[in-house]
């Protein structure tokens, strides 16, 4: 088991610049791992995915080229590196992680068992 702990959300101007970061309790070596986001009345949605073996990534078309995501494994943290955020971006964020062997990097949040708080990031235009 893994406990996700996530940090560095705010509020901020359209055009902006957040980092979000992902803590974790243990190890997490060879674990895929992701961000999602999520607004009220609205299904979680996969933002930006990375296997940390590899370091491959996925990222949902309304993100590319904007977000970037990254991983430090000494510190066992995540991040989400967020520039020109737009109005749409305001969500809650929340950091997974799963250990399952799989051929693919999943986008899906139903492909991910441990899960964080979230941190919320609300961009005003």
């Amino acid at each position: 088991q893994v406990q996700l702990v996530e940090s560095g959300g705010g509020s901020v101007q359209a055009g902006g610049s957040l980092r979000l970061s992902c803590a974790a309790s243990g190890s997490t070596y060879r674990t895929y791992m992701g961000w999602f986001r999520q607004t009220p009345g609205k299904e979680r949605e996969g933002v930006a995915t990375i296997y940390t073996g590899s370091g491959s990534t996925t990222y949902a078309d309304s993100v590319k080229g904007r977000f970037t995501i990254s991983k430090d494994l000494a510190k066992n943290t995540l991040y989400l590196e967020m520039n020109n955020l737009k109005p749409e971006d305001t969500a809650m964020y929340y950091c997974a992680a799963d250990f399952r062997t799989r051929r693919f990097l999943p986008l899906q949040s139903t492909e991910y068992n441990y899960w964080g708080q979230g941190t919320q990031v609300t961009v005003s235009s």
